[in-house]
């Protein structure tokens, strides 16, 4: 497995969600581990605010790189976005290769994508991604010129490597956004068909590894895999479901939110999660037995309101109340304490879910 040090930095002049922490590193350490490496070490810096061309600043470059040494790391993994000119000048210091949050991501759901939409959306995030790292990434901007430059059509300045890589990359992108397109036109009269039907859609939204699948399964037998791991689940998955006075549903499930989630990831994956901003209903699954649950909560809150579905009618479904019965709130509207392992609470969801539906 390949190794790395884990790097944050909290600063004044960042947001605060953009920041890194103690809980933030450990859940950095799982997606590197999702991804197939392990974490040798960790280090987080407080800092007024980021050093422009290294972000960490020169003392500590120079104290990661002997960590590095140490630990027999080949990579660097960073909690903040880099900019591309911080990456580049950090991979020449450093002399190891260089991530941040959104490229460990990019890589596991490159690893996950399964149907050629969720292919098509994954390649396209990453060639966003790319595009403006493309100047580090090349040591041949070499001419494309014949030997003496003699040749028909070869004098003058050329075009270099680089200038040809990035119109490359755009002609890609086109592609893949008019592919994606289609993608959207289908579901868009999959919808108009299911309006047709009179079929309501719930759509399961939450934190990655809250239990969506899980629960999805308990609740239709869709038997859909479901396991133990960061971003399981990126191609939507939609069931029908009898409610207890025998009106039927469409459940759909949708890929897991993350704090810093890159944005090239949100708008590649439009045609997905337009499932969460046509939905009648919102399912919000919670895991409860995580130590941070009421901050993945307000995350995956303010992400549903990003996508525009913020007034869209929600319930609120505490997952794995079996493994944390006390950190389960009381008392509060349109919520239910369920355990998709052991289907506690599964019949009182399904009755929020026809209370809702009877009210459309």
């Amino acid at each position: 497995m390949e190794k790395a040090i884990l790097v944050g930095l909290n600063s004044d002049a960042l947001p605060v969600d953009e920041c890194a922490d103690e809980r933030s590193l450990a859940e950095l350490a799982a997606l590197l581990e999702t991804a197939g490496g392990v974490s040798a070490d960790t280090m987080l810096q407080k800092r007024d605010k980021p050093e422009p061309g290294t972000f960490i600043g020169t003392g500590k470059v120079e104290e990661l790189k002997s960590k590095l040494n140490e630990n027999d790391c080949s990579l660097a993994l960073f909690d903040n976005a880099l900019s591309p000119a911080q990456q580049r000048n950090l991979e020449e210091k450093l002399g190891v290769r260089v991530m941040d949050r959104a490229g460990i991501i990019l890589d596991i759901f490159a690893q996950r994508a399964q149907t050629k939409e969720g292919r098509l959306q994954v390649e396209l995030a990453q060639y966003r991604y790319l595009l403006p790292r493309l100047t580090g990434m090349w040591s041949h901007l070499v001419r494309q010129t014949a030997s003496g430059g003699s040749r028909i059509g070869t004098r003058g300045p050329g075009e270099t490597q680089l200038e040809t890589d990035r119109r490359h990359i755009r002609a890609k992108i086109t592609k893949l956004e008019q592919e994606l397109e289609k993608v959207r036109g289908v579901r868009t009269t999959q919808r108009r068909l299911r309006s047709k039907n009179e079929k309501k859609t719930i759509a399961l939204v939450g934190y990655t590894n809250a239990g969506k699948s899980t629960l999805l399964n308990a609740m239709t037998g869709a038997g859909i895999q479901a396991k133990d791991r960061l971003f399981d689940t990126l191609d939507t998955t939609t069931r029908r479901l009898r409610l207890p006075g025998g009106d039927e549903v469409l459940l759909s499930d949708t890929v897991g939110f993350i704090r810093k989630l890159p944005h090239q990831l949100i708008a590649a994956f439009k045609a997905t999660l337009e499932e969460l901003t046509f939905a009648d209903v919102i399912l919000h699954v919670i895991d409860v037995s995580h130590e941070d649950w009421q901050a993945q909560a307000e995350i995956c809150g303010k992400l549903i309101t990003e996508l525009g579905a913020g007034d869209t009618p929600r319930i609120d479904a505490y997952n794995k109340c079996d493994l944390a019965p006390d950190s389960v709130p009381r008392g509060k509207p349109d919520s239910v304490c369920v355990s998709a392992k052991t289907g506690e609470g599964l019949d009182n969801l399904l009755t929020q879910i026809e209370i809702h539906n009877n009210k459309l």
